[in-house]
């Protein structure tokens, strides 16, 4: 055989790299069996990320369910916390901190986990995002004295990562609102807003002498410390709201930071319960609520009507999938009455990350026709919607 036909049946031999990881990928993708038809064995590291996604999903993973051919994938994690422990131990070895969480829900939702969470030791092991909070304040009421302070501090660390992804830019953008809102036209010569001045003068410009000359000056109030605006936010705490209370709480504790705005919050299902005392912790505010249970929005907006003292300078937030159990005409005369009066009335169907819920349409398309939009809302587009609102302009809804 010559040198040229050696290197040829050489590389006919050697195993194409590209390919192999080809099938590695699919092999992980398709879960193993006789089904998948790769022919590709695991091992390593490749088979224990294998066998925690198998233990959730199926597949064949080791501590997972093992599946025949062409049988349907199961779950298998069990009902043991030591069992559990240990997935969850495995799943943020083998796994960035996004995928823990989408993991950790979905053995939640799929296996029925929450129980477990009511032991210290499984608390500690997961990895704290903003659907598992949610979970923990529906199992509030059955949660063992043992475990409620680590409960807290799950929360806590929750609470923490929101308000430093969150507040400072709240706060900025809301600052800026209410100065805006407070600009007067005739200001007193230390209370001229310089910038917005020559802003608006600008086509007065002399160019022989270099400046220009303001028709119209433009500045603040004096009383800059003082209240401007009172919001309320007004959350509806049925199971499907978990994740927009958790986040409306947070922002709830940032709006009563700033002392330019008076806030309140209330929670309410079928009762509603005015948290305005306890937000200066939003962790207390959170285990004050009680997901679950009915709604009724026309007795929490009866509540929130009847704090109203400065109507044109108070914006109503209602936080809620308007699936009313209360009594609908009322609820919308008193969306309408807030309204006549100058309230500024918002209507979020979610304040989370997951994009358009389920919500009561008919309810949404009525709220529409008295001029207070419903749409959903993330957690990073609410400031730029209280400043609108607190400005009196158009909501950037999505």
């Amino acid at each position: 055989m010559s040198g040229t036909d050696m290197s040829v049946a050489a590389a006919q031999d050697t195993p194409d790299p590209a390919v192999g990881e080809r099938s590695r990928r699919w092999r992980m993708v398709l879960g193993g069996g006789d089904a998948d038809g790769t022919g590709h064995a695991l091992t390593g590291r490749d088979a224990a990320m294998d066998a925690a996604l198998g233990a959730l999903y199926g597949g064949g993973g080791e501590g997972g369910p093992r599946r025949t051919s062409g049988a349907p994938r199961s779950a298998g994690l069990g009902g043991s916390a030591p069992n559990v422990a240990r997935w969850l131990g495995d799943i943020r070895t083998y796994f960035p901190s996004s995928v823990v969480q989408v993991m950790q829900r979905d053995a939640i939702e799929r296996l029925g986990l929450s129980a477990l969470l009511l032991e210290p030791e499984m608390l500690e092991a997961v990895e704290p995002d903003v659907h598992l909070v949610g979970t923990l304040l529906s199992l509030n009421k059955a949660m063992p004295e043992t475990t409620k302070e680590t409960a807290r501090a799950v929360v806590r660390k929750v609470v923490e990562q929101l308000e430093k992804r969150l507040a400072t830019r709240t706060r900025a953008t809301l600052t800026g609102a209410l100065d805006r809102s407070a600009r007067i036209s005739r200001p007193r010569h230390r209370d001229i807003d310089w910038d917005r001045t020559i802003r608006a003068n600008l086509k007065n410009y002399l160019p022989e002498y270099g400046t220009v000359v303001p028709e119209r000056l433009i500045g603040y109030g004096r009383a800059a410390q003082s209240v401007k605006k009172e919001v309320i936010l007004c959350i509806d705490q049925s199971g499907s709201m978990a994740a927009s209370v958790v986040y409306a709480s947070v922002f709830g504790a940032v709006l009563a930071s700033m002392r330019s705005i008076a806030t309140r919050l209330v929670v309410f299902d079928t009762a509603v319960v005015d948290l305005t005392d306890q937000l200066d912790d939003p962790v207390d505010v959170l285990f004050g609520t009680q997901l679950g249970g009915g709604t009724d929005i026309n007795r929490a907006l009866a509540y929130c009507q009847s704090k109203i003292t400065r109507p044109a300078d108070t914006v109503v937030v209602l936080i809620s999938d308007l699936y009313e159990g209360g009594i609908r005409n009322e609820m919308l005369g008193r969306v309408a009455a807030m309204k006549g009066a100058g309230v500024e009335f918002v209507t979020l169907l979610a304040l989370s990350d997951e994009g358009a819920p389920a919500y009561d349409r008919e309810h949404a398309a009525a709220l529409a026709a008295l001029g207070a939009p419903a749409f959903a809302c993330t957690p990073d587009l609410f400031p730029e919607v209280m400043a609108a609102a607190l400005e009196k302009r158009p909501l950037p809804t999505p």
